[in-house]
């Protein structure tokens, strides 16, 4: 591999378990690349099973939310953040999943300037206020995300998934993570 996914040296690939070179596999097939996050995260196997696990639970899992709706929430979020990684991959996500390129640029950009349902809009104001000001969420910020017709457990999927992001955002700041130059094309 030529392109550089970050600042710290990778650990050779040979040295990474079977479960591990298999998932890989299963990356290239479905999606024509390795995500450098998850090659980053391969700087620690067992860190690399624990993110794996919680994305795919928080992005594919069961949820009252939709796909397109947690890719939303990781652009705004990573958005808030400053986070080039995930603003790039998730970013044509929100293109791919929508089948509107302007929609995943509002998204990086600003997303009040979408044409968002109420829905969303009350579900991404509730992810930027966790992101920018954990520490005044209340009970009014829940019953908005209620009168909206989210249900407590859809309230506890947008909040784990606006907080994964915002850990993911700042270990990507931290490493100096790279998104795969593929992403940059995708659904344009």
């Amino acid at each position: 591999m030529n392109e550089k996914i970050m600042a710290l040296d990778l650990p050779p690939s040979a040295t990474l378990g079977e479960p591990t070179r298999a998932y890989f596999d299963k990356c290239m097939e479905k999606l024509g690349l390795i995500p450098n996050v998850l090659l980053s995260y391969a700087f620690d196997e067992k860190k690399l099973n624990g993110f794996t696990g919680m994305y795919n639970e928080l992005m594919l899992g069961d949820s009252g939310l939709t796909k397109l709706e947690r890719e939303m929430i990781a652009v705004v979020v990573s958005s808030i953040n400053h986070c080039f990684y995930c603003l790039v991959a998730h970013g044509a996500a929100v293109r791919q999943l929508s089948g509107d390129p302007a929609l995943g640029e509002m998204m990086a950009m600003n997303y009040r300037a979408a044409e968002l349902s109420p829905r969303q809009r009350a579900m991404l104001d509730f992810a930027a206020r966790l992101t920018e000001e954990p520490d005044r969420i209340g009970e009014a910020d829940r019953a908005a995300l209620r009168s909206a017709g989210f249900s407590d457990r859809d309230i506890w999927d947008i909040a784990a998934t606006a907080a994964f992001f915002n850990m993911s955002n700042r270990m990507a700041a931290a490493v100096d993570m790279r998104p795969n130059e593929e992403y940059h094309a995708m659904a344009r």
